[in-house]
C-alpha cells in the first residue's frame, strides 16, 4: 500500500493549525476572565457596599476612594445586584451570593415605596427620599431595571419574594406607566404614579429658541426607557410565562422594530405620545447642536438595541427568527459603518444626519465606556451568527484590543468613563457615579466568555 505523504502532511498540518486556533481562543478566554475579575468585579467590591446604611456607595474617585454624599439611585442599585446575582451564578461563588443577598434587602426595604408603591428614583444615604435629583419621583426606566435584577436575584436564588416583587413591579408599571391610547411607557412619574407632562428621562429642559414650535419641551417616550423595559420583561417571562407580560413584551419588540428604528438603522432617541419622532433637523445648525442631546444617533444604543431585540425574540419564541436578524445586522452595521474608528478603533458617541445629506457627521467623538462595551458584545455576536462574514470577529479583536489599551485603567482598576485616546483628562475623572458602576462592561465580559465557550444561548440555538 502506498502511503501518500502529502496528505498525510495537509493533514497533521490541518491538526496543528485547530490545536492553534483552540489554544488562541482559551488564551482569549482566560484574558476576558482575568480582566473580568480583577478589573470589574474586584475594583466595585467589597468596596463599595455600604455597611451602615444598606446597599451601595455610588461615588469614587479616579483611585476609587468614595467621594460625595453617596445617594442611593434606583438604577445604581438594581444593578448591583443584577451584577451579583448573575457574577453568583456565573462563577458559583457564594461571595457574591452574599452581597447580593445585601443588595436585594436594600432593594426591597428601603428602594420600594410602602405607601404608592414602585420604586423611588433616588434617596440619600440614609435611605430616605430627598430632595436632590428626582427626590420622590419614579421612573419606568428605574423600575424596568428593578424587574430585571429582582428576576436576577431569583434565578440565583429561587427567592420566591423576590419573584413576587418582580411581578408586583410589573403591575405597577402597567397601572401608571403603560399608554393603553398608544402604547409604550411613560418614563417621568410622580411619586403616586401620575405621568409627568415631560417623558423624558433627563430632567435639564432643553433651551431653545423662540421660533421653534410650541410643543413640550420634553417628549413623552424615549428609547431608552422602551429597549430596557423590552430587557426586563423578557427575562421576567422566561420565569413567569403570564400572557399580560407576553403581550407587553411582544408590543414593546414591535414598537422598537418598526416606530422607533429607523429605515437606516438607528434609533430615534424621543418621541411623541403617538411615537412621531422629535427632529430639529428642518432647522438651522445652531438650533440642532442646541438640542443635540434630544436629536442625534448615539451609536452605543443603536449597538446595544439590536443585541437586546435579538435577545427578547428568542425569549418570545425560543429562536432568533430573521426578520430580527436582520434588523439587528442592520443596526450593527449601521454603527460600525458610520460610528467607528479606523485608526484606533472604537465607536464614537454622537453623529447627525443634517437635512440633504446621506452622510453621518460625527458631532462628539468621545468614546463612552458603556457604548465600548456594548460594542464588543454585539460585534462578537455577529461574528457567530454570521461566520462567513469575517469583519465583525475583526472588528471585535480590534475592539478588545482598544478597550484594553484606551478604556481600562490597568494602574487603579475600573473602566475610564471615556476612552483616553479621545479623552485623555479621564485617567483623574472618577469611577463611580449614579450612572457608572458594573452592569454594561460585566455583561459584555461574561458574554463574550460564554460565546467563545460556545455556550451562549443566542448562538447555540438554532435560527
Amino acid at each position: 500500500m502506498k502511503i501518500n505523504i502529502f496528505l498525510i502532511l495537509g493533514v497533521a498540518l490541518f491538526a496543528v493549525s485547530c490545536a492553534e486556533r483552540i489554544n488562541q481562543k482559551q488564551q482569549l478566554v482566560n484574558e476576558l476572565n482575568l480582566s473580568l475579575q480583577t478589573e470589574i468585579l474586584d475594583a466595585w467590591y467589597p468596596r463599595s457596599i455600604d455597611s451602615v446604611y444598606g446597599g451601595f456607595l455610588s461615588n469614587f474617585t479616579f483611585d476609587w476612594q468614595p467621594s460625595g454624599p453617596q445617594n442611593k439611585m434606583i438604577v445604581t442599585q438594581t444593578r448591583h445586584l443584577w451584577t451579583l446575582s448573575e457574577a453568583a451564578i456565573f462563577y458559583q461563588n457564594d461571595k457574591y451570593r452574599k452581597t447580593a443577598d445585601h443588595a436585594f434587602q436594600f432593594l426591597k426595604n428601603k428602594m420600594w415605596d410602602k405607601q404608592y408603591g414602585g420604586f423611588y428614583t433616588t434617596l440619600n444615604r440614609e435611605g430616605e427620599p430627598g430632595t436632590t435629583n428626582f427626590g420622590g419621583a419614579k421612573m419606568a426606566y428605574g423600575n424596568a431595571f428593578g424587574i430585571y435584577a429582582l428576576v436576577a436575584y431569583y434565578n440565583l436564588t429561587k427567592n420566591e419574594e423576590a419573584l413576587e416583587l418582580a411581578k408586583r413591579t410589573f403591575l405597577w408599571l402597567e397601572k401608571y406607566s403603560h399608554d393603553p391610547v398608544y402604547s409604550g411607557y411613560f418614563n417621568n412619574l410622580e411619586r403616586n404614579g401620575n405621568p409627568l407632562s415631560a417623558g423624558r428621562m433627563e430632567e435639564t429642559p432643553v433651551e431653545r429658541p423662540e421660533e421653534l414650535p410650541d410643543y413640550k419641551r420634553m417628549s413623552q417616550k424615549d428609547q431608552n426607557t422602551s429597549i430596557h423595559v423590552l430587557e426586563a420583561l423578557k427575562e421576567l417571562y422566561k420565569v413567569w410565562p403570564d400572557e399580560l407580560v407576553k403581550i407587553r413584551l411582544n408590543e414593546v419588540f414591535n414598537l422598537i422594530s418598526e416606530k422607533i428604528v429607523t429605515p437606516k438603522g438607528y434609533l430615534t432617541l424621543f418621541l411623541e405620545r403617538d411615537f412621531t419622532p422629535i427632529s430639529f433637523r428642518d432647522f438651522t445648525e445652531e438650533i440642532i447642536r442646541q438640542n443635540l442631546s434630544t436629536d442625534h444617533v448615539s451609536f452605543g444604543h443603536d449597538i446595544e438595541t439590536g443585541f437586546l431585540l435579538l435577545e427578547a425574540a428568542h425569549s418570545l419564541y425560543g429562536k432568533i427568527d430573521k426578520k430580527t436578524l436582520a434588523l439587528a445586522k442592520k443596526m450593527v452595521d449601521h454603527t460600525i459603518d458610520n460610528g467607528w474608528d479606523e485608526k484606533k478603533g472604537g465607536i464614537y458617541d454622537r453623529g447627525y444626519y443634517f437635512q440633504g445629506s446621506d452622510t453621518i457627521t460625527i458631532m462628539h467623538d468621545a468614546k463612552v465606556w458603556w457604548s465600548e462595551a456594548e460594542a464588543m458584545n454585539a460585534l462578537l455576536l455577529m461574528s457567530k451568527l454570521f461566520p462567513d462574514e469575517p469583519k465583525y470577529r475583526e472588528y471585535f479583536d480590534k475592539q478588545w484590543e482598544y478597550i484594553q489599551t484606551f478604556q481600562i485603567d490597568h494602574k487603579h482598576k475600573g473602566w475610564y468613563s471615556e476612552g483616553i485616546d479621545k479623552s485623555p483628562e479621564q485617567v483623574s475623572a472618577p469611577k463611580g457615579s449614579d450612572w457608572k458602576i458594573n452592569y454594561h462592561n460585566f455583561r459584555t465580559m461574561r458574554n463574550c466568555i460564554k460565546m467563545l465557550r460556545g455556550d451562549h444561548e443566542l448562538t447555540t440555538t438554532k435560527h
